[in-house]
């Protein structure tokens, strides 16, 4: 008896054990796992105004030249395994999403667009190159000088004395 015991909370102990690892293997990283670009904005602008600029954005950004681009750049047709770069612009215009929202600053909450990508928990890092790519576009398409990147060196003061 205590021998079919032993056998039975072995095997529990293996079902258990292949549940965990399906769950952390398979499931978690295929649930779903946005990923976005926060964009300050001024606080005063009136949400109809914010509301048009992200009906624009979401216009622009949606050109298939523009996300045919993004996906030349990103080398997408390899990464996805999809035969052109225009079906992975198609494939980009159905993730992209353009919202409302808030990001943290050293000063508190301010309100932001968010400018971003739908994709799943294992593609994060890829959905994450893709919508810092798109933020190139959207400096062009506002018409704004791109932030300067953190640890990228000054190249505009050459001092003559070294």
């Amino acid at each position: 008896m205590q021998r079919w015991i032993a056998a039975s909370v072995l095997v529990v102990m293996l079902m258990l054990g292949g549940a965990y690892l399906y769950y952390k293997k398979v499931y978690q990283q295929n649930l779903p796992h946005p990923v976005w670009v926060p964009m300050p904005i001024n606080p005063e602008l009136p949400s109809a105004k914010v509301q048009e600029i992200i009906a624009e954005l979401k216009k622009k950004l949606s050109q298939p030249e523009i996300l045919v681009k993004v996906s030349s750049d990103l080398g997408l047709v390899k990464k996805w395994d999809l035969p052109s770069d225009e079906i992975c612009a198609k494939e980009i215009a159905g993730r992209i999403f353009i919202r409302t929202g808030d990001m943290d600053t050293p000063m508190g909450k301010v309100p932001a667009i968010h400018i971003g990508v739908n994709g799943k928990e294992k593609e994060s890092a890829l959905s994450g190159e893709i919508s810092m790519r798109l933020m190139q576009d959207v400096w062009k398409i506002l018409g704004i000088k791109p932030p300067k990147q953190p640890g990228a060196r000054d190249t505009s003061y050459t001092p003559d004395h070294f």
